[in-house]
């Protein structure tokens, strides 16, 4: 009896240190994703290789960096964990917080714009912004109201600036407009063109985007495109939007998050990152403040309405 006793022993000694020892051990992550939604996509696969590159050599460990292919698909890959960091546009943050997918460690930072001219205001920091109607400069467009009946380019149903606000805020006025003749194009350089092309009457952006991307348009024979002089800013919305949060998996390592935040942080004092990051017009980054986000759900149930 006493032989069995020990045998029984020795056995919960040895199965208590092999729990103890699988539940203590974590293995290191050595790799992460980062997913971001393009403005220019065009330019989405240089940027993409440069990005990862770089944030390999801060991080020390493998980078795979994807483009999401609109609003909504960054906030699924999230949610399904397929991406580690997402640079989110600050609605599709809000639906993926919702969703218990996100958690934000970071927020951009922007140049604030002239509204008249639409030229950058030197040495401006802001951390807001707000969406614009892009029009043809001779189109007659500068109210919400001069847009029902017409053909709109919106950036995605889960973009604040290329779709929420402008909705949410002609539904405010009271205004009945049918959508249904609208098109989403993802990214705002072919809004734009569409707009120039004629192909829609306006396109949902967000302020400044001539400025941006004033040298990104060409003719049908390839001659670069006056921005300032054949498209206007017709509308900018009332409501100031929250900058795009750097955002991760409310499961990740704290050690983790705190190197991606410090890696972000670190762009901004460098030329290559500086370069990486004005493909998104971002100037740097600041620690988040969640409560800046939450006004983007009341816009979010107006334009669902």
């Amino acid at each position: 009896m006493k032989k069995v006793l020990a045998v029984v022993l020795v056995l919960v000694m040895v199965l208590g240190l092999v729990a103890c020892g699988g539940g203590g051990d974590t293995e290191e992550q050595t790799s992460i994703s980062v997913q971001y939604v393009p403005t220019n996509a065009e330019l989405a696969d240089a940027t993409t290789e440069a990005f990862a590159a770089y944030l390999e050599n801060i991080l020390g460990m493998e980078v795979n960096v994807t483009v999401a292919t609109d609003y909504t698909t960054i906030v699924e890959a999230m949610e399904a964990g397929q991406v580690d960091v997402g640079i989110m546009p600050p609605a599709a943050y809000v639906q993926a917080r919702t969703l218990g997918a996100a958690e934000s460690i970071l927020s951009s930072t922007l140049v604030d714009y002239d509204q008249v001219t639409e030229q950058p205001i030197e040495g401006s920091v802001v951390g807001d912004f707000k969406a614009e109607v892009i029009v043809r400069a001779d189109s007659g467009i500068d109210s919400y109201e001069d847009l029902v009946g017409k053909k709109v380019a919106y950036l995605g149903v889960a973009s604040a600036s290329g779709y929420i606000y402008p909705v949410a805020e002609m539904k405010d006025l009271g205004l009945e407009f049918d959508t249904s003749n609208w098109q989403q194009i993802s990214d705002v350089v072919s809004a734009m063109k569409a707009v120039y092309d004629g192909d829609v009457d306006a396109c949902f952006t967000f302020e400044g985007s001539r400025y941006v991307f004033r040298n990104a348009l060409t003719d049908a024979a390839g001659n670069p495109v006056d921005v300032f002089a054949e498209l206007a800013a017709g509308i900018l919305s009332e409501g100031d939007i929250p900058n795009d949060a750097i955002a991760v998996l409310p499961t990740m390592d704290d050690a983790l998050k705190t190197k991606v935040q410090d890696a972000f942080l670190q762009m901004a004092s460098e030329e290559e990152g500086l370069q990486i990051m004005s493909a998104w017009s971002h100037t740097g980054y600041v620690v988040s403040n969640e409560a800046a986000y939450d006004t983007i759900e009341d816009y979010m149930a107006k334009a669902a309405e």
